[in-house]
């Protein structure tokens, strides 16, 4: 599949990163499915560059697996792109493609899903340290015998 020249949006620090962008995008529409779906995934760690691919591929007219793998590089989206990447799915459900609405409503399924089995932190009872610090004895260095009172008539070894 031929894909257009994307225009830089202006967020791309250099060129080595419109570089990776490109070679991502055009990953994505690989026939080989593990390796769309890595781009995918690492598409989702590009924020608003990132989502913008995924979106275009979601909502292009592509092959159902790169539908599929950008419906997972949204699931997988952190931080500050996940409320919109989450928009951009139940914008999906509304397509006229049937394919389209289907993977979007999986991929919505899966995402509520996730949340409800608790992937969040837990906050349980607070653990105290793993290990107790113990002072280790020192082998090298004699214990130290108590002084015994001497006689006083006792000057046998002094006067040697």
């Amino acid at each position: 599949m031929r894909l257009e020249k994307r225009k830089p949006s202006g967020r791309e620090r250099d060129e080595e990163a419109v570089k990776l962008l490109a070679k991502l995008r055009e990953q994505l529409y690989s026939a080989n499915v593990s390796i769309v779906r890595q781009s995918a995934f690492n598409l989702s760690w590009m924020q608003e560059d990132g989502l913008e691919v995924l979106t275009e591929a979601l909502f292009g007219n592509g092959p159902r697996r790169t539908k599929g793998a950008a419906a997972y590089g949204l699931r997988k989206m952190r931080g500050r792109m996940r409320k919109l990447a989450e928009d951009a799915l139940i914008e999906g459900l509304k397509h006229p493609d049937s394919k389209t609405a289907e993977i979007c409503g999986n991929a919505l399924i899966v995402l509520k899903r996730g949340r409800q089995a608790g992937k969040g932190p837990s906050r349980g009872k607070p653990r105290g340290p793993r290990f107790q610090i113990r002072e280790i004895p020192d082998k090298t260095r004699q214990k130290r015998r108590p002084v015994e009172a001497r006689k006083p008539n006792d000057r046998t070894s002094r006067n040697r």
